[in-house]
């Protein structure tokens, strides 16, 4: 006999095969292709999409309806690797408990569980390091609270949850923007990182964001760039150069901001001004050749 929250999520994984099948929602290599609806209506009450594609359930996702927060664990163990967990020692990620399972694979996962925020919060509550990366993609947005949010960040253990969170889960809820001009304040290494990895998600994907948002974030970005550490400047400097990559306007104010960085007595500004410049001031075709393979972190 399942329990009623089993029996709910069973409930809403149906909900979703009868909208698939009415609305002849398409796939693709065992993947379903559809874009994120961001709860809002135009003025003509058609639901406003926005252009980011999403991770969405695979064909079996309904088998995985009921799978538990053990089961889930035991297959992330099992696709794990003592070989990936040493790589990434050496990338600065080191945390208490870590399997090792490749991305790929994470989101295969995530694909076969589809949408499951009671599941994601048990993950997220292990403290395993693959199993919150996990639970930042089935997480519904909806259901992410600020207090929740809140206890997210304050649990980052390392620069590759801080940015997964942030780029798969955050940045889609109705407060990001709030928690990244607050965030942006904190003491807590983790913390403000979430709040620059924010600003540069948001400007790749917040499409509707007006210019003056980016803008105000300027100031901010020139406040903290003289933050010596590591994850921070980084995070601070994936910031600017995202903002200066968003359009033409916003280029040239993101320069200016980077000129005055590379002019600053701090080395930490120093260095974020001089890096940005190297992106932002590159002839167009050779800058987004080189911005697609350019890694974002740590």
């Amino acid at each position: 006999m399942y329990d009623s929250q089993r029996l709910q999520a069973l409930l809403a994984r149906l909900q979703k095969v009868f909208f698939d099948h009415a609305f002849h929602v398409p796939w693709r290599n065992g993947v379903q292709i559809q874009h994120v609806f961001d709860g809002e209506l135009d003025g003509t009450g058609k639901r406003i999409m926005s252009h980011a594609p999403i991770i969405t359930p695979s064909r079996n996702a309904l088998s995985s309806a009921l799978m538990t927060t053990d089961e889930v664990l035991a297959k992330l163990q099992e696709a794990g690797s003592a070989e990936n967990v040493a790589g990434m020692a050496r990338f600065g990620i080191a945390p208490p408990v870590a399997y090792g399972v490749a991305a790929p694979k994470i989101q295969q996962l995530a694909r076969e569980i589809c949408c499951d925020s009671r599941l994601a919060g048990e993950l997220w509550n292990t403290g395993v390091h693959d199993a919150r990366i996990l639970a930042a993609y089935i997480m519904d947005p909806a259901d992410l609270t600020r207090r929740e949010m809140e206890r997210w960040a304050k649990q980052f253990d390392s620069w590759a949850v801080c940015d997964n969170a942030c780029m798969h889960l955050f940045r889609k809820t109705g407060f990001a923007w709030e928690k990244a001009v607050d965030w942006s304040a904190r003491k807590e290494e983790y913390v403000k990182r979430a709040a620059f990895a924010l600003v540069a998600t948001l400007a790749v994907h917040d499409k509707r964001a007006d210019d003056r948002v980016f803008l105000a974030m300027l100031p901010v970005i020139e406040r903290e760039s003289a933050d010596e550490r590591n994850f921070v400047k980084k995070a601070v400097n994936w910031a600017l150069r995202q903002i200066g990559k968003r359009n033409p306007a916003l280029r040239k104010a993101a320069v200016k901001t980077a000129e005055r960085l590379k002019k600053s007595e701090s080395r930490s500004a120093r260095w974020i001004g001089s890096d940005a410049l190297r992106e932002l001031q590159k002839p167009a075709k050779k800058r987004t050749v080189e911005s697609a393979n350019k890694a974002t972190a740590p």
